[in-house]
């Protein structure tokens, strides 16, 4: 368990920093590609230096986030090698779809984008700037696809003969690519880069005003910045409301914890706080049903009956259901080739219990329950802190618009606060993705520790650290290339 425990601090560490940079990525991407087309549309020169500058930060970026997505994408093999032997047919693939057209897309147009200007004519280089975000968003959907697989597996059958979960055609790998979960998760995290690529150039912007410095650039930046982040905010409550759907069917235990529900019913109540409930919401969020039925833990635990009026077996008859699945996969592999018969008849009990395999690795029915309080104030802090955001956004716009930024003293020291906000708000997000399915690493088929490396807790516990020292020297680069860069600002001239 020391190794498990380590290796998944490992991955969650990689991950998070992996996750500062891939928002900023995404929504800066889309600021200078606005700027950048104001620039071509009004040939003002204007816009042509905020573009470049905005582009410079984005760069930096963009550089540092590399190297992290680089080094999580290897933990799959080193730390969790079991698990990539089980999906590596299925998981493989749009990880290399991503590195071979997206990731290649993005670096070959942000070279143009960055280094060709003049070099090419305006309009070649404008497609090069939306082209380098569009290859970084087509990065995540493919990252997307897998991990929305790990939430919710379709499109894969087990193949026993291999041990592996495998793609059987065509129509299955299209199975994949649009799985729901994966879709409304795309969304979600993309839009949440807007958010965040809004907040930030809104408050850099807030800090050139509060300096009186650069004033021209900084309001029409923060106008742009707030644009962007409030179509993002929007966007984000539209994706949130499919996940949380998609939540209850897929994994209602996720759902639970994220509530703290320990009983279900009909017109569940959605709690803001302990104590502080809107009656019947939850049921409204979950099944778009005021009396739809949304089971709390003690009800997945015990068993229930679904709105479909599917009956749904308790975790303890899944285990056994998924022990005779173990049991009959050894008796299978061992007489194959010698007990064809008797191969045949382990392998129909196989294939009756397969759905449940994962749970016959369990030890205990409790087991499936992922860390309650973790998952509970983490949706909270997300949704709340999200709100503020887009309060924020929208005093920028009001602001702004109505040319009433003098004296906002308050508002951009508020603003710049709002930089590392944003960025919890998004981690928080992860931890009730990712904390709330616990045990498994693909819902219901592999739990956490089975998946683990054959290695030594000594090892997993060096690498940690090492990894923890190269990222924070990582960031410490990063900050301070990207603060120099903004205290040399774009440097405009202005009437």
């Amino acid at each position: 368990m020391d190794v498990v425990i380590w290796s998944r601090l490992q991955f969650a560490m990689t991950a998070a920093y992996h996750w500062l940079f891939v928002p900023l990525t995404l929504g800066l991407a889309l600021v200078m590609a606005v700027m950048e087309t104001l620039y071509v549309v009004k040939k003002d020169d204007f816009w042509r230096k905020t573009a470049q500058f905005w582009m410079k930060v984005f760069a930096i970026n963009f550089a540092v986030g590399i190297a992290t997505g680089i080094i999580l994408e290897f933990e799959f093999g080193t730390n969790w090698s079991n698990y990539s032997w089980f999906v590596g047919d299925m998981f493989g693939a749009p990880l290399a779809i991503e590195g071979i057209l997206a990731f290649f897309m993005e670096a070959t147009f942000f070279a143009v984008m960055f280094f060709g200007w003049d070099k090419v004519s305006k309009r070649f280089h404008l497609a090069s700037t939306w082209l380098t975000g569009i290859g970084a968003t087509i990065s995540a959907y493919w990252i997307l696809v897998a991990n929305g697989w790990m939430q919710n597996p379709v499109g894969t059958t087990f193949n026993p003969d291999t041990v592996r979960s495998e793609m059987a055609s065509a129509l299955a790998f299209w199975e994949v690519i649009s799985n729901p979960v994966a879709v409304s998760k795309f969304f979600h995290s993309v839009t949440s880069g807007w958010v965040t690529g809004g907040v930030f150039v809104v408050a850099v912007s807030g800090w050139y005003l509060l300096k009186g410095r650069e004033t021209q650039f900084a309001k029409k930046s923060m106008l742009i910045g707030a644009i962007v982040g409030l179509v993002g905010s929007a966007a984000v409550m539209l994706s949130g409301d499919s996940s949380g759907v998609h939540a209850a069917e897929f994994q209602p235990m996720k759902l639970a914890a994220a509530e703290g529900l320990e009983n279900g019913g009909r017109r569940a109540p959605f709690s803001i706080v302990p104590g502080v409930k809107i009656p019947g919401m939850l049921s409204i969020l979950a099944t778009h049903d005021l009396d739809g039925f949304v089971p709390g833990i003690n009800d997945i635990l015990n068993g229930y009956t679904d709105n479909d009026g599917n009956v749904i077996p308790s975790v303890a008859e899944k285990m056994e259901k998924g022990r005779k699945a173990l049991d009959a996969l050894a008796v299978y592999r061992e007489l194959r080739e010698s007990d064809p018969d008797s191969a045949a008849v382990a392998r129909a009990i196989l294939d009756e219990n397969v759905q449940y395999m994962g749970y016959g690795h369990l030890e205990k029915p409790e087991d499936v329950v992922p860390p309650v309080g973790v998952v509970f104030w983490s949706f909270r802090f997300m949704i709340g802190l999200g709100m503020l955001m887009a309060l924020m956004l929208l005093l920028a716009l009001w602001f702004v618009w109505k040319d009433k930024l003098e004296n906002k003293r308050w508002f951009f020291i508020a603003a710049l606060c709002c930089i590392p906000l944003v960025y919890i708000c998004g981690q928080c997000g992860w931890i009730v993705a990712e904390v709330g399915r616990q045990p498994w690493t693909i819902q219901g088929l592999l739990p956490v520790n089975v998946a683990i490396s054959s290695l030594s807790a000594g090892a997993v516990k060096t690498t940690f650290f090492l990894f923890l020292a190269i990222f924070a020297l990582f960031l410490f680069i990063e900050i301070r290339i990207m603060l120099g860069a903004i205290r040399k600002g774009p440097q405009i001239t202005e009437d």
